[in-house]
């Protein structure tokens, strides 16, 4: 590929990706509510669910089980992940957000949430963390 190709290809991404975190923050915006059942578990059962399940290396190794509301709330065996209403004391918020030791930055080994994806996250801390 050339090197107009690849300016191309990196124009037409940051447009995507500028549009869609408009489009989220709009929306968000909006409705003024983030449904975890319709906004951050699509995100969990797509970028999550694979390591953090019963018999699964994330799961192993943190005791953290994803696949529900519950689950997630109760957090790891070394206690919770979330501070409902308060997104930057939430260790899950500062381990997708790379503000953490690299060793347990999440997805572990794969790649980064987008950044719409951790804004929803964060919202939904935010707006504390409801099952909704």
């Amino acid at each position: 590929m050339n090197t107009q190709s690849h300016l191309g290809a990196w124009f037409l991404t940051a447009v995507f990706s500028v549009l869609l975190m408009t489009t989220i923050s709009s929306t968000v915006a909006a409705q003024d509510i983030v449904s975890f059942n319709e906004d951050v578990f699509p995100i969990i059962e797509v970028r999550c669910l694979a390591c953090h399940q019963p018999g699964s290396a994330g799961y192993e190794a943190s005791g953290l089980d994803m696949r529900t509301y519950e689950g997630l709330i109760k957090g790891t065996k070394h206690g919770p992940i979330l501070t409902p209403g308060r997104p930057f004391e939430s260790s899950l918020i500062a381990m997708i957000d790379h503000r953490t030791d690299p060793k347990i930055w999440m997805p572990h080994d794969r790649k980064r949430l987008s950044k719409c994806e951790r804004l929803m996250f964060r919202f939904w801390v935010s707006q504390g963390a409801k099952n909704n």
